[in-house]
C-alpha cells in the first residue's frame, strides 16, 4: 500500500457552536484576532454573536467586513493591513468559501509578505501562518477545512488556486444554525458545489480510502436532502446533513483535490466573477460524462450511492445515470443549466480553455483534456 498523508483541523460541529468562537481562539494563545467577513453575514446578525463571543473569552478584535464574491488580491492586501495595524496575532473567518479564502489570503501574507500571486500553485507558503479559526456559513465551500484558497488575480483576471497544508486552519467550527439564513438560490448554488466537490474527489486520480469515504457520505446526503434545503429555510435536519455534507466534502477534496469543473470555473469565474457554485453546477454533469469512460467503476459507485438501482445496467450505463440524475436534481432546484444562461457566449470558449488548461485542478483529473476538448466541453454546455 502507497504511503498518503489526510490533513484535517481540529472541527466542532453542532447547533450553537459559533458561539465558542473567541475560547477556541484563546486556546490556540491568541491575544488579539482580526475577524474577517462580508456584509451579507454581517446583516445576518453571525458576526455579532463571533464579537460577542470574543469579548466573553476577554480578547481584543479588530474587524475586516470587505470580502466579496470572487475575493481579489486587493482585499486580502488591504486585510493584511489591517491585520498589522492592529497588531493582531490571529484570525477568525466567519462566512462562506470567499470570506474564508481571504483570510487564509491575510493570513499567508500576514506570515510570509509578497502579494498574493508568489504563492499561486503547489506548496510555496515557507513561513508558519497565525492561528486560524475557521466558521463557516453556507453548506458549499469546504474553506473552513481546506487546504486551498482561491483568489482573483485583479491585473490577470484569473483566479489563483493556492494549495498548501500551511492554509488548513487550526479550528473549524460548522454551526448548521447558519444556514437558516441563506436564501433559495444561494443554498441551491452551493449544494451544488458540495456536490461537485464530492464528485471530484472521488474520481480523482488522488483519492484514497480516507478521502474515499468522506466523499461516498457526501454524495449520498446531497442527494437526499439537497432539495428540501432549498425548499424550507426552517428544515433543520436538511440544514444539518447538508452542513455535514459540506464538511465531509471538503475532507475529500482538501486530500484528494479536485479536477475538470473546478479547473474551468476558475477560469470563468477569475474573468467574469459569475457565482462559483451556479458555474460548477452548469459544468459538473458536462464532465462527469467526459470523466466517466476514464473511470466507469467509480461512476457506477456514484451512481448506486445516490441511490439508483443499478442492479441491470452495465457500469456505462450506471454513470450516465449519474449524469442524468445530476441534471435532474439542478433542475429540480432551480440553478442555471447553462453557460448561456448566465451570460457566456462563444466569443469567450477560447479564452476560458487557455487559462482552465494550467489551473492545478486538472492535474487529478482522471482523464486527459486538451485544450480543444475543453472548447468542446464548453460549447455542449452553452
Amino acid at each position: 500500500m502507497s504511503i498518503t498523508k489526510f490533513v484535517m483541523p481540529e472541527v466542532i460541529f453542532g447547533k450553537g457552536s459559533i458561539e465558542q468562537a473567541g475560547e477556541a481562539c484563546l486556546r490556540l494563545g491568541a491575544k488579539k484576532v482580526l475577524i474577517v467577513s462580508d456584509p451579507g453575514v454581517a446583516n445576518a446578525g453571525w458576526l455579532d454573536i463571533v464579537v460577542k463571543s470574543c469579548q466573553d473569552a476577554g480578547l481584543a478584535y479588530a474587524s475586516f467586513i470587505d470580502a466579496t464574491t470572487n475575493p481579489k488580491d486587493r482585499e486580502i492586501e488591504a486585510g493584511c493591513l489591517t491585520f498589522h495595524n492592529h497588531e493582531c496575532d490571529a484570525i477568525i473567518g466567519v462566512g462562506g468559501g470567499s470570506a474564508l479564502d481571504v483570510a487564509k489570503g491575510v493570513a499567508l501574507l500576514a506570515s510570509n509578505g509578497g502579494v498574493t500571486s508568489d504563492y499561486e500553485g503547489v506548496d510555496k507558503v515557507h513561513s508558519p501562518l497565525p492561528p486560524m479559526v475557521m466558521i463557516m456559513t453556507t453548506a458549499g465551500s469546504g474553506s473552513e477545512v481546506s487546504q486551498f484558497s482561491v483568489i482573483v488575480d485583479s491585473f490577470r483576471e484569473k483566479k489563483m488556486t493556492i494549495i498548501s497544508k500551511s492554509l488548513v486552519p487550526d479550528i473549524a467550527i460548522i454551526d448548521p444554525a447558519t444556514l437558516t439564513t441563506l436564501d433559495p438560490d444561494l443554498t441551491a448554488a452551493t449544494g451544488m458545489d458540495v456536490l461537485t466537490h464530492a464528485i471530484e474527489a472521488y474520481v480523482s486520480i488522488a483519492a484514497t480510502p480516507l478521502t474515499d469515504v468522506q466523499a461516498q457520505n457526501a454524495l449520498s446526503i446531497v442527494s437526499r436532502y439537497l432539495r428540501p434545503s432549498v425548499e424550507s429555510k426552517n428544515n433543520e435536519e436538511a440544514k444539518e446533513a447538508m452542513a455535514m455534507a459540506s464538511l465531509q466534502a471538503g475532507l475529500a477534496f482538501s486530500n484528494a483535490i479536485l479536477g475538470a469543473a473546478h479547473a474551468i470555473s476558475h477560469a470563468i469565474g477569475g474573468k467574469y466573477l459569475l457565482p462559483h457554485g451556479e458555474i460548477n453546477a452548469i459544468l459538473l454533469p458536462h464532465v462527469m460524462d467526459f470523466n466517466r469512460i476514464a473511470s466507469p467503476r467509480r461512476f457506477s459507485d456514484i451512481a448506486e450511492i445516490m441511490g439508483i438501482d443499478t442492479r441491470t445496467l452495465t457500469e456505462q450505463q450506471s454513470g450516465a445515470a449519474a449524469v442524468a440524475f445530476v441534471r435532474e436534481l439542478s433542475q429540480d432546484i432551480g440553478v442555471p443549466l447553462s453557460l448561456g444562461d448566465v451570460g457566456i457566449t462563444t466569443d469567450m470558449i477560447e479564452l476560458i480553455g487557455m487559462t482552465a488548461i494550467d489551473d492545478a485542478c486538472m492535474i487529478t483529473n482522471p482523464r486527459d483534456m486538451s485544450i480543444e476538448q475543453i472548447k468542446q466541453l464548453l460549447l455542449t454546455a452553452l
